[in-house]
C-alpha cells in the first residue's frame, strides 16, 4: 500500500511540475469562479436580508467542492479545456442568435437564486428540509455527469465553435444522448431551487432549460453544417437530452 501511494504521489507531483507554467490558468479559473460565486451569494442573500440562510450555505458549498474539483481535474489533465471553458457567455459567442441565448440565459440564472431566495423568506412555498437535502445530493451527481462529459470531450468549449482538430464523440454518455452537458446541466438547474427550499424557484429554472434546449437545436445546425460526421452521428443517437424521450 505505501509503495502504491508512492507512486501515486510521484505521479501527481510530476503532473504539477509539467503543469508549473501554466499556474496562471489556474489562478484565471480560481477568481473567475469566485467571482461566480460573489454573484450567486449576492443573489442569493440580498433578497434575503440575511445570511442565516442555511440552505443557501449548503447548496453554496456543493457548488463550490464540485467545481473545485473539476477544474482541478482539468488543471492536472487538459489545459485545452479549461482554457476555452474560461471564454464564456454573451460576449464570447460569435453569432448573433448565441449572443441572445446566452444572455437570457445568464439572467434566468441569476433569476432562480433571486426567486428561490424571496420564496424562502416569505414562505410562498413550504418545501420539506429532507427534499433539499435529496435534491442537494442530486445537484452533486449533476456534477459528476459534468466532471465525466468533460474528462471525455476536450473539445467541449463554452461557445458554439467548431475546433481545430475537433471530431465527432459518440462514445460513452455521447454514446447515450447527444448532448450530455446540457442534460447534466438540467438535472442541475432542476434541484437547484428546490435544495435552496423553493418551489417558485423552478418557474425560472425552466426557462433556463428550455433555452438549453433551444441552444442545443441551434448548435446541432451548426455542428451538422461544419463538423465531419455529426449529421450521422444524430442519426445512431437519436435522443438529445433524454433517452427515449427527447
Amino acid at each position: 500500500m505505501a509503495r502504491k501511494a508512492r507512486k501515486h504521489q510521484r505521479r501527481y507531483l510530476k503532473l504539477i511540475s509539467r503543469n508549473r507554467n501554466n499556474f496562471g490558468l489556474l489562478l484565471k479559473s480560481f477568481l473567475g469562479l469566485l467571482f461566480l460565486l460573489c454573484v450567486m451569494g449576492t443573489a442569493l442573500f440580498g433578497p434575503h436580508e440575511s445570511f442565516s440562510y442555511a440552505l443557501a450555505w449548503i447548496y453554496l458549498g456543493v457548488f463550490t467542492i464540485s467545481v473545485i474539483a473539476i477544474t482541478t481535474y482539468l488543471f492536472l489533465f487538459d489545459n485545452h479545456l479549461l482554457k476555452s471553458r474560461l471564454a464564456a457567455g454573451p460576449v464570447a459567442e460569435t453569432r448573433t442568435v448565441q449572443k441572445i441565448i446566452q444572455s437570457v440565459a445568464s439572467l434566468a440564472f441569476l433569476g432562480i437564486f433571486v426567486l428561490s431566495s424571496l420564496d424562502h423568506k416569505n414562505h410562498w412555498s413550504e418545501v420539506p428540509p429532507h427534499c433539499s437535502y435529496a435534491s442537494d445530493i442530486f445537484c452533486a451527481l449533476a456534477f459528476v455527469i459534468l466532471f465525466y462529459v468533460f474528462k471525455q470531450n476536450t473539445f467541449l468549449s463554452a461557445t458554439v465553435e467548431i475546433q481545430e482538430k475537433q471530431h465527432v464523440i459518440s462514445t460513452g454518455l455521447y454514446g447515450i444522448v447527444r448532448h450530455p452537458m446540457y442534460a447534466g446541466a438540467s438535472i442541475l438547474l432542476l434541484f437547484t431551487p428546490i435544495a435552496l427550499g423553493s418551489y417558485f424557484g423552478l418557474l425560472t429554472s425552466l426557462i433556463l432549460i428550455a433555452v438549453i434546449v433551444y441552444r442545443a437545436i441551434d448548435e446541432e445546425q451548426e455542428l451538422k453544417q461544419n463538423l465531419a460526421g455529426y449529421s450521422e452521428y444524430c442519426e445512431k443517437v437519436k435522443y438529445r437530452l433524454i433517452p427515449f424521450i427527447f
